[in-house]
């Protein structure tokens, strides 16, 4: 099977870091171009990770015959309006996350693909491209812990650089979007639907005005979860889905390591089973996912769909802080 050809939309740090070398290792992926809204940025980038073409401007990579998708790692505010560009310049899009900044610019961008039907758009949740969440999920379909009860997430950094895109509000920055995100997208993604209501509390940051510490209790109506995450705290990643009769614990759940062993434990009443995952690098798995939905002209592994849903989800995380209430989740 042949490889798709992907361009990247610009040179930011987790497309030349982690995504761009994962792609360039996938059995169906090849990335042929890198744009920069600066001709020399992008041929630095480019001769870095030998890529074969560098272009000065996004438009002049959508304009390229050559490429057939393409990969964005813009800053948030920016995901939809190049996503839109991208399809109707009739390129496959794989955009990272969160894809919008409110759920009506996702659906807004759902509305758009739609009348793409040819092309494929997908949110980039890499996580779930690794085995050991496929066999978190399996092992809670399966009964292993028992009914499925609640899912707590903790995922903090410390980050106070002002210039930090993740720390500018206008383009989508906080604790909520950065990484509250991952953990809403892994309660709906373990309980298979969507949580009924919210409760929130948040803490902006005073100079750059966006959320640095954010805690949530989602309502699944069978079940709960719940979830801290913060911009401004020692650097920490756990969750734990809970049972009835038993408990998964996932040891690096959202940025697993590409170049060493992941585990989980299984706890239940026979005691603590530890399973390892053999090194992958999910940046890899999701690359060759979704171009092998664009060869075989399948559906992607997540539609986005989704990513409209967990966006409606952080908004009633929003709302809910600012009112101290319940907010429903609509």
């Amino acid at each position: 099977m042949r490889k798709v050809r992907w361009g990247v939309l610009s040179t930011a740090n987790i497309g030349t870091g982690k995504v761009i070398p994962a792609m360039q290792r996938g059995e169906l992926t090849e990335v042929i171009a890198i744009a920069s809204r600066e001709q020399a940025i992008a041929e630095a980038a480019a001769r870095r990770l030998g890529i074969p073409r560098a272009l000065g401007s996004y438009e002049a990579l959508l304009a390229d015959p050559e490429v057939e998708a393409v990969y964005i790692p813009l800053p948030n505010h920016l995901h939809v309006p190049w996503a839109q560009k991208a399809l109707a310049a009739g390129k496959h899009v794989l955009c990272e996350k969160p894809i919008a900044r409110t759920a009506a610019e996702a659906q807004t961008l759902l509305d758009t693909a739609q009348s793409y039907p040819h092309l494929k758009v997908m949110e980039a949740f890499m996580y779930r491209f690794h085995p050991q969440w496929q066999r978190a999920r399996e092992l809670t379909r399966q009964g292993a812990i028992g009914e499925l009860r609640t899912v707590h997430s903790f995922f903090s950094y410390y980050l106070d650089d002002p210039t930090n895109i993740r720390n500018i509000a206008e383009a989508g920055g906080g604790a909520i979007y950065d990484v509250g995100c991952y953990s809403i997208s892994l309660a709906r993604f373990i309980f298979e639907g969507e949580p009924t209501r919210v409760s929130a509390i948040v803490e902006d940051d005073p100079r750059f005005q966006t959320d640095r510490l954010t805690s949530a209790l989602l309502d699944f109506g069978r079940g709960t979860s719940t979830f801290t995450v913060g911009t401004q705290l020692t650097p920490y990643q756990r969750v734990n889905i809970f049972g009835t009769r038993g408990r998964i614990e996932i040891e690096i759940p959202f940025n697993a390591p590409p170049d060493r062993d992941c585990k989980l434990w299984l706890t239940t009443d026979d005691g603590i089973e530890e399973i390892t995952f053999p090194a992958v690098d999910q940046y890899t798995l999701q690359a060759d996912a979704v171009s092998r939905a664009i060869l075989d002209d399948s559906s992607t592994p997540t539609p986005l769909s989704d990513a409209v849903a967990n966006m409606k989800v952080i908004e009633a995380v929003l709302r809910s802080a600012r009112s101290g209430r319940w907010e429903a989740n609509t």
